[in-house]
């Protein structure tokens, strides 16, 4: 009997308020509560209600042999708890039919994963403390924001006792394998891996009401057909779908919600598939094969990588900035700090800022409030700077990071003067070998060779030139010593001093 994994994410952040500079140390309530009640209201009313009635029609049909899985961040979990509580009591109901896993992920939604290990794990199980608190399970599947998975993650994920972790299943990692197989983590095996088949997905999230899409309009009976058309070994059929495709991005009167009602139906009388939970298939089947995934992958945009959040200088900048103050926070006790310092993790403040032109069906755009991206850039960067300013007022500096500073500036100074002596030390040696090098040469000559030595430097001179030089000048008349004054005299008058006299015979006539 093969499988459907049934799974829906949901998730809203807290936005911000328009902050400008000049509330920086002056106002530090940073969020638009007006956006994020009637944003978390409206999806409540149009999408999250009318699903979840759905599903408890779905469960009372069929009882325990339709399985669905719900990861809802901590985040939302927060503002459903605000501004729609209902919402929470249709989960409670959810949770208590047997039928419903809900899965672990972080608490803030947040990249925590790909920069700080210590608060990725603080923040998964502060997200296991409030699923166990309001549904009463203790969540063994993971789920990463966005899907982002790696070899490095999924490791990381397997040490903190998680029994499998679902992802995207892209073609650049994947190439001629299908992700309708369970998979395992490739430096830890323990860890069982749960691959998004994303181009059945999206069909359901992104084209069901596209008029112009070769298979619309699509009908559970359709869908089940496809099911049949896939090769009979594969396994697994994992469908991960944003919960708000159903009433917010495909809306009620596509026929969104008479597609999900009647698609268990269809499955089970059409095909040879079951569905089943994220941790049962985990637990059922055998991996066939490790994934490696050396660079984060994610389920956003074409790419399926992490570019939506990380593509540009404004958000590595906004990243870095955020994650600097994480040692510093992790030592405050105030709870109004901790609250602003999971909430401006959310992953959305950083797709706000992509200079992409937010592709098709970009959920996070389809909710964004600002016009451009240096917009959200600059806000958020505000509304960091005050969040800096009253953690560094809060938290000052440890005497344990006095003394290691202290310790770093003695250390440079010593390794300083080291470079300085050592430099010193070669210099004077280099020294030191050339006057031995020359000592050593003159010393092994002979006295025989540093004669001839001599006489071969004497022979450089011309002979005639050493006479000249050894014999007082004359004048070219007296034959008495020359002075400088009859010299000069001398060479007035057109006399050549040194010249021997010679007589110049006339040239005979006529001969040539």
């Amino acid at each position: 009997m093969r499988t459907i994994c049934l799974y829906f994410q949901i998730h809203q952040p807290f936005r911000l308020k328009r902050y400008r500079f000049f509330n920086i140390g002056n106002d530090h309530y940073y969020y638009d509560d007006y956006l994020n009640e009637s944003i978390i209201s409206r999806v409540a009313e149009r999408s999250f209600l009318q699903a979840n009635k759905v599903i408890a029609q779905i469960i009372k049909e069929f009882g325990t042999q339709f399985k669905v899985a719900f990861s809802i961040s901590g985040i939302a979990l927060d503002q459903l708890e605000l501004y729609a509580p209902e919402v929470i009591e249709s989960f409670q109901k959810l949770a208590k039919t047997k039928s419903v896993e809900f899965l672990a992920e972080t608490y803030s939604h947040s990249l925590a994963s790909l920069k700080h290990k210590e608060e990725f794990i603080r923040q998964v199980n502060d997200h296991k403390a409030k699923i166990k608190a309001l549904f009463g399970q203790e969540p063994k599947v993971f789920r990463n924001t966005e899907l982002i998975y790696s070899d490095k993650i999924g490791a990381d994920v397997a040490e903190m006792g998680f029994q499998a972790m679902i992802t995207e299943g892209p073609k650049h990692v994947l190439g001629w394998k299908s992700p309708n197989y369970l998979y395992c983590n490739s430096i830890n095996p323990r860890l069982k891996v749960l691959l998004r088949n994303f181009r059945v997905s999206d069909d359901i999230a992104f084209r069901f009401s596209n008029t112009g899409w070769s298979e619309y309009p699509l009908t559970a009976e359709k869908f089940a057909g496809w099911l049949n058309k896939l090769d009979k070994k594969e396994e697994t059929l994992n469908l991960f779908i944003d919960y708000e495709t159903f009433g917010e991005h495909q809306w009620m009167e596509s026929g969104i919600f008479d597609f999900l009602k009647a698609l268990p139906g269809q499955v089970y009388k059409r095909t040879n598939f079951t569905f089943g939970s994220p941790t049962e298939i985990a637990g059922k089947l055998l991996p066939i094969s490790t994934i490696n995934v050396p660079h984060a992958i994610s389920w956003a945009d074409e790419e399926r990588d992490l570019t939506p959040w990380l593509g540009n200088e404004l958000q590595v900048d906004a990243f870095n900035r955020l994650y600097s103050l994480a040692d510093k926070v992790s030592r405050c006790d105030d709870p109004k700090i901790q609250k602003d310092w999971r909430y401006l993790q959310a992953s959305d403040h950083f797709y706000y800022m992509s200079t992409k032109f937010f592709t098709a069906g970009s959920t996070q755009a389809y909710f964004n409030p600002y016009e451009t991206p240096y917009e959200a850039y600059i806000n958020y960067m505000n509304v960091l700077s005050d969040f800096a300013i009253r953690v560094n007022s809060m938290v000052p500096e440890s005497s344990t990071d006095q003394e290691v500073a202290g310790l770093t500036q003695v250390i440079s100074e010593k390794d300083e003067l080291i470079r300085k002596y050592e430099a010193e030390l070669k210099r004077l040696k280099s020294t030191k070998s050339k006057i031995s090098t020359v000592a050593q040469t003159n010393a092994s000559r002979p006295a025989r060779a540093r004669k001839a030595a001599t006489a071969d430097a004497k022979k450089t001179v011309p002979a005639k030139a050493v006479k000249n030089e050894a014999k007082p000048r004359k004048t070219i008349k007296t034959g008495k010593p020359a002075t400088v004054a009859t010299t000069a005299k001398t060479l007035k008058k057109g006399a050549t001093p040194m010249a021997k006299k010679t007589k110049t015979k006339p040239a005979k006539k006529g001969k040539k």
